[in-house]
């Protein structure tokens, strides 16, 4: 087996965890699963090396976490490697990922190279963005996920600061021999001609700290100098230099205005923020100096083991710190992590400029999940039909996801006229082949409860007897009175404890549960909440337009029955053939006499041409 070397203390065996138990000291490091062809498939990290991995083996945990419990039934051995403290354990970890990318480790979706801001390390030093880092001793910002900021601030420098930009040796030698002549920059302003020895190096040098602290966030130090030199330079008369400086001074604290969003005795802070989905997670980071963001990057990580939000957090808390060359001895995170180590402090805000900081930081992940979620819905709709019964199973507290939901609804006039609506969505989607009203039978008088009774009764009763299946989830439109109605057919069929059941109050949109006296109130912007109320306004629009069509069959079947010959039996034979009322007014009388007789038809006719004539 290929397992890696190096300055570290390692152990290898073949796989025999009670055996190999013996061997793994109670100490801090980095432990390594291979399955049994040797190839690495597992990288973790401990604060004691024995008790983590001794947990993956522990039945407990073996039978709750169906993901680890692939991954262990794969183990045929194991190395590890002893560090010093835990943080060491945690930059080993990300490293040792990285290189390998094992099967069951979290993946890390961030491949692209971003840019940095150089200053090279050469007389009077050019600045410039590059995506390559030369360890050439020249000094490197970022790097800056937004090119566009990054763009930013280079033209701010290039608009505050006349630096060269030739690619010319500009040793004291070459200027001194005349080697150089000054080109179209100097002679626009955008240079001072070092070329010629027309600005010191000890100037241009002047300017280049200046540039450093500005791109270090120290933005209000140079600030502070500049405000000075005006000062100096107004009081000896040199109104000319004196307006310069002023216009430079202008241009940066505009800038600093656009950065600054917390109290700049913040002085050097990491902000780290997490938001989860069953598969995907997003951690935003915030780099602070002076109270000014000089970094900012959302990251993606995709879940291979149900990992908590603890851990993933810790494996980007590791990257970015590694990416952003981060020394921050304080990092701000929005719980408690188990990680220790004296140099650098975790915090937890509670309130406050920090607590301000979190919570922007917690802004910048929610949107960037929402904008991959919307991402990912449009490219694969499987996607978001996943993550929305997933969510709704969350929501409603259901055992089963609810990819099989009906609605029940009921409608009468004034009594009369009962009827009852069944809507069904398969997948969050409306199935409509697969609704169904009902003709009440059972019930006389506006008697809701019993209407409701009924319906679900015969809806289940045909089901259970055709053998098709269930829906994981029934929603009542009513309160608690239509959902006991609901739950006393279910008790009959021997089905209650077999299917999910709520009631939706309209008043306030509450949903209550059967047994349950205090009802359950969802975020009014809740996505589970929109999917009950669609179902339950595509309840109430299906029983409405039955129950119409039923009530107007009955006002028109009364009105034909007016006519004289014409009785009930006639009057229902020809609704069922010409569908309706105009119809039978557009007949002619050899059409009438396939359902009538003649002295019927007779009679109908003259009652529609008086009608006619009348109006």
């Amino acid at each position: 087996m290929n397992h890696p070397k190096g300055g570290f203390f390692i152990f290898a065996y073949m796989f025999d965890y009670k055996s190999a138990l013996k061997n793994v000291p109670h100490k801090p490091g980095v432990y390594q699963y291979y399955d049994a062809v040797g190839e690495l498939i597992y990288i973790g990290k401990a604060k004691d090396l024995r008790n983590r991995v001794a947990s993956y083996f522990n039945n407990d945990n073996y039978k709750v976490n169906a993901k680890t419990k692939v991954l262990v039934s794969k183990i045929r051995s194991l190395t590890f490697t002893i560090v010093d403290t835990e943080i060491d354990a945690w930059l080993l970890e990300n490293s040792l990922i990285k290189k390998h990318q094992p099967k069951y480790n979290v993946m890390l979706k961030d491949d692209k190279t971003y840019p940095w801001i150089v200053i090279k390390n050469e007389p009077f030093p050019r600045i410039f963005s590059t995506r390559r880092l030369i360890k050439d001793g020249s000094k490197y910002f970022g790097p800056y996920p937004s090119v566009s900021m990054m763009h930013h601030i280079l033209d701010l420098i290039k608009d505050t600061y006349p630096l060269r930009t030739c690619n010319l040796a500009l040793h004291q030698t070459n200027i001194k021999a005349g080697k150089f002549k000054v080109c179209l920059e100097y002679q626009i302003g955008n240079c001072k001609g070092p070329c010629e020895a027309y600005q010191s190096e000890e100037s241009y040098n002047h300017y280049i700290e200046e540039i450093k602290d500005i791109l270090s966030g120290k933005i209000g130090n140079v600030l502070k100098d500049l405000k000075a030199q005006v000062t100096d330079e107004a009081s000896q008369l040199h109104f000319e230099e004196a307006h310069r400086l002023q216009s430079k001074y202008d241009l940066l604290e505009r800038y600093q205005s656009k950065s600054t969003i917390v109290n700049s005795s913040i002085t050097e802070v990491d902000v780290f923020s997490i938001a989860s989905d069953d598969k995907i997670s997003f951690v935003n980071y915030l780099k602070v100096m002076h109270g000014t963001i000089i970094q900012t990057q959302t990251i993606e990580l995709k879940k291979k083991l149900d990992e908590s939000d603890e851990e993933l957090l810790s494996i980007a808390i590791s990257e970015f710190r590694t990416k952003f060359q981060s020394t921050s001895k304080e990092i701000i995170v929005p719980f408690e992590m188990e990680l220790e180590d004296e140099n650098v402090k975790f915090t937890v805000p509670k309130q406050g400029e920090k607590k301000k900081l979190l919570e922007l930081s917690q802004k910048n992940v929610l949107f960037f999940k929402k904008d991959k979620i919307d991402q990912y819905e449009k490219l694969n709709p499987e996607f978001r039909t996943d993550r929305l019964l997933a969510l709704m199973q969350k929501d409603l507290r259901l055992n089963d996801l609810p990819r099989h939901i009906e609605c029940f609804d009921n409608s009468n006039f004034q009594g009369d006229y009962p009827v009852s609506a069944i809507v069904v969505f398969k997948d969050a989607k409306p199935s409509k082949k697969d609704y169904r009203h009902f003709n009440v039978k059972t019930v006389e008088g506006p008697n809701d409860f019993a209407t409701m009774e009924e319906a679900v009764y015969r809806r289940y009763k045909r089901l259970l007897e055709e053998n098709e299946p269930l829906p994981q989830l029934i929603i009542i439109d009513g309160g608690k009175g239509q959902l006991s109605s609901a739950v006393k057919s279910l008790k009959t069929l021997g089905i209650y404890n077999k299917v999910a059941i709520i009631g939706i109050a309209k008043r306030l949109e509450e949903l209550y549960y059967p047994g349950d006296q205090y009802p359950l109130y969802l975020d009014k912007k809740s996505e589970t909440l929109r999917i009950i109320q669609q179902l339950r306004d595509e309840a109430h629009r299906f029983g409405i337009t039955f129950h119409r069509k039923k009530r107007d069959q009955g006002t028109l079947k009364t009105e034909l029955e007016l006519i004289e010959g014409i009785g009930k039996t006639s009057a229902q034979n020809l609704l069922r053939h010409f569908k309706s009322v105009k119809k039978i007014r557009e007949a002619n009388e050899a059409e009438l006499l396939q359902v009538i007789n003649t002295k019927q038809t007779k009679s109908l006719l003259s009652f529609f041409q008086q009608k006619s004539s009348s109006q």
